[in-house]
């Protein structure tokens, strides 16, 4: 045997398994980045992340959250957010997204009006499953703040209070809108117009049935009540 026919044995065993590729120690970055608490309360903080494939067996129950939003603009950011939920696919973790309003009705000039009023200027309610994605297109539709919560994280309302709130919403066409009377019993007022015109009294009833205000004048030197349309007085 020649010197330069070594027997296969004496070869350095191959550091390689066939059909891998060689790694490269400077790779190994000595295990996870850690990730700090995405609930931390910081401007960029984010949810903890929740599964989003629709491969999944079934979408998490939906809470309702509340979202600090512009005043004056309660609808028209709560269509844009319904537009970017659909356009982003995520329908299937959205439900309602709420302004929260009631139905008054007012007297100008002696004419009726029926009017929606906010009941909470500068927010609106949404129900959702709350996990990366929903976070992020919510918090990135322009006019919305942030959600209420405490110590940086989102709090879902109480089941409670979501139905005295909804059941408040609804709209009930059999139900006379209530009146907007902004007297209570025992003020001071005077009437602007009509027959007793410039007199002042206080108020006794309000009916806001009829928008109608019962108001204790003194007329001949006793205490007479009086009806009065509830725009005829205001407060001395």
């Amino acid at each position: 045997m020649h010197d330069d026919e070594l027997p296969h044995s004496h070869l350095p065993p191959s550091t390689v398994t066939p059909g891998s590729a060689p790694v490269d120690a400077e790779d190994d970055d000595d295990g996870p980045a850690e990730i700090a608490d995405p609930f931390a309360g910081s401007e960029d903080a984010a949810p903890v992340a929740h599964a989003t494939d629709e491969s999944a067996a079934t979408v998490p129950d939906k809470h309702w959250y509340i979202l600090k939003v512009q005043s004056n603009r309660e609808d028209s950011i709560r269509d844009a957010l319904l537009r970017r939920v659909r356009m982003q696919g995520l329908d299937r973790f959205f439900g309602d997204v709420i302004v929260p309003k009631e139905q008054v009705t007012e007297f100008k000039a002696g004419k009726k009006k029926i009017v929606s009023r906010k009941l909470y200027p500068g927010y609106i309610l949404v129900n959702m499953v709350l996990n990366d994605e929903t976070w992020y297109v919510v918090r990135e539709t322009g006019g919305i703040g942030d959600f209420t919560g405490s110590a940086g994280r989102p709090s879902p309302m109480l089941p409670q209070d979501v139905a005295k709130l909804l059941n408040k919403t609804e709209a009930k066409t059999d139900e006379t809108p209530r009146l907007r009377i902004n007297f209570k019993k025992g003020d001071r007022v005077k009437i602007t117009e009509g027959t007793f015109e410039n007199f002042e009294g206080e108020v006794e009833q309000i009916d806001e049935a009829n928008g109608r205000v019962t108001v204790m004048l003194s007329i001949f030197g006793r205490s007479t009540p009086v009806d009065i349309e509830y725009w005829q007085i205001e407060n001395v």
